[in-house]
């Protein structure tokens, strides 16, 4: 339109416009034409260049303009329409801990009804009331003791595996979840780690706590907990699978927890056997990797921070970037053995997901061209340096990387150029140290959030065996808490034991010295 009311050069003419304004900034709008008696419009030939000069420059600003806003609305968030269900119950919370009550109405009876008729929407399996107990359990386990050594406690882990690996099943072998979220690393066997997050983390519970929980894998083997420490997460998945994620670590394999002669009795398989006998022993190990097989690879929250247990995949033939590549992997993979079903590629991506590491700096310099070079670990593993990471979230449009599978005793550490960090959810059978610490990672939309269980924090339930808390207990009730790992022997316990019986042997010459030193094995070997 205000190119059209100035298309005349001088001598010709076209109709007045009545949309002039004054102008006070000539060098920002169009300057008045000169009209001639008749009221015409007359433009010199330079007077005319000069306004369509200004006519582009206008339509330039309002075109960068016009790109600026498109750009903010692209990073607005979008609103999601989600539909609502009440929960017709009122949790309870005391200092003894948490109970459910049906919801409380002064309304019309028609309101009753429909709180009513909430509850029948419910779906309930048997394996919920097992996960349910499962929480009591975690909880508790010491007035759990009996039952945790017991073949119900086999049974009812296998009837849960055998629910949730269903759930597995329908996910992707990439997910994609939005903060705030909780990222958690290695747990391996850890009830005492594991309790310290329950406790301080999602102390209301995982339903009363907002935001999801991300587990990066490494649930078993080195500890001592094995057993109940994935009864625990798989009892949470079960009850609030849209809450809880758990991703594969590499020992989630088979070759691996299944290693008794390198882990002893820290062996995932070695404690399913000690604590079930052989044959029922082995048949929940297969039960539990059974579900591990359908475990996700890797998560991205917020479309821009990559999680996985070990690092970024090598890319394959026939796949445009690495997450098409992971998402390539069957819903059913063994790894480590494979099923008949896995390709050459499937098994390499998969193992590059759960094996790799960050390329140290002297492993920098013996990169290939890609950026990946042979891992320290060996067997095949590889490591990838700074240029892998670049090529990585440049093609897939990331900015961080999450990762497990290296112990750190600050529990959370940052490499390659801040993009990297490295979170280790257990402070124990690692040789860390005394002081190290558990740690889990917050993504709270624009912050990442570092959280560390301190080496002063004090746990409910697991104690060394000096601790003077034991006191009052009998040598069967000791034992039994040893059985489950409630009960650790440090350094400092085998110098303190060995010293007691030294001194015993000393005092006692009429053969109590022999069941003395049997003790002393004994402890040694705990």
């Amino acid at each position: 339109a205000i190119a059209d009311a100035f298309t005349t050069k001088e001598g010709s003419s076209s109709s007045s416009s009545n949309n002039n304004s004054n102008n006070n900034n000539s060098n920002n709008m169009l300057k008045s034409p000169n009209r001639s008696k008749s009221g015409k419009v007359v433009f010199s030939e330079a007077e005319f260049n000069k306004q369509q000069e200004l006519i582009f420059q206008l339509q330039n600003e309002i075109a960068e303009k016009d790109a600026k806003i498109l750009e903010l609305n692209k990073n607005v968030p979008e609103t999601v329409f989600r539909k609502h269900e009440l929960a017709p119950v009122t949790h309870m919370i005391t200092d003894k801990g948490r109970t459910e009550t049906k919801i409380g109405t002064r309304g019309s009876l028609c309101t009753a009804n429909v709180l009513e008729s909430l509850e029948g929407d419910i779906d309930r399996s048997e394996g919920h009331d097992i996960a349910k107990k499962f929480l009591k359990t975690f909880q508790n386990p010491v007035e759990y003791a009996a039952y945790l050594q017991s073949p119900d406690f086999a049974s009812d882990i296998v009837a849960v595996a055998e629910e949730v690996r269903e759930i597995y099943e329908k996910e992707s072998k990439c997910i994609y979840l939005a903060s705030p979220c909780y990222v958690f690393g290695d747990i391996h066997g850890n009830l005492e780690d594991l309790h310290f997050f329950s406790d301080n983390v999602w102390k209301l519970g995982i339903d009363l706590t907002a935001g999801h929980f991300l587990f990066l894998g490494d649930y078993v083997d080195r500890g001592l907990n094995c057993l109940e420490c994935v009864a625990y997460l798989f009892g949470l998945k079960l009850l609030y699978p849209h809450k809880i994620f758990m991703l594969r670590g590499n020992h989630e394999t088979r070759d691996v927890n299944g290693w008794e002669d390198h882990y002893g009795d820290r062996s995932f398989l070695y404690q399913c056997k000690d604590r079930f006998g052989v044959e029922l022993g082995e048949l929940v190990w297969e039960e539990v990797n059974q579900t591990f097989d359908r475990l996700p690879l890797a998560g991205i929250i917020d479309h821009e921070i990559f999680c996985i247990h070990g690092g970024i995949p090598r890319l394959v033939e026939g796949t445009t970037n690495e997450l098409e590549a992971i998402n390539s992997v069957p819903k059913v993979a063994g790894v480590m053995p494979a099923y008949k079903h896995e390709t050459l590629w499937t098994k390499q991506i998969a193992a590059d997901c759960i094996w790799s590491d960050p390329a140290s700096d002297y492993q920098e310099n013996q990169l290939n061209k890609n950026g990946f070079g042979e891992s320290s670990r060996g067997g095949g593993a590889v490591c990838f340096g700074n240029k892998a990471i670049d090529n990585f979230l440049a093609r897939n449009q990331l900015s961080y990387i999450i990762r497990a599978h290296e112990a750190h005793a600050h529990g959370v550490a940052v490499s390659k150029g801040a993009r990297v960090f490295t979170v280790f959810s257990t402070s124990k059978d690692h040789r860390q140290g005394s002081q190290a610490m558990a740690g889990c990672i917050l993504i709270d939309f624009d912050k990442i959030q570092v959280i560390n269980r301190s080496p002063k924090y004090r746990n409910k339930y697991v104690h060394r065996r000096t601790s003077i808390s034991l006191n009052d207990l009998s040598e069967e009730e000791i034992e039994n808490r040893v059985k489950l790992g409630l009960i650790r022997f440090s350094v400092a316990d085998a110098d303190y034991y060995n010293m007691k019986a030294s001194m015993m042997e000393e005092d006692d010459t009429d053969g109590t010295n022999v069941k003395v030193e049997n003790q002393r094995v004994s402890f040694g070997n705990k």
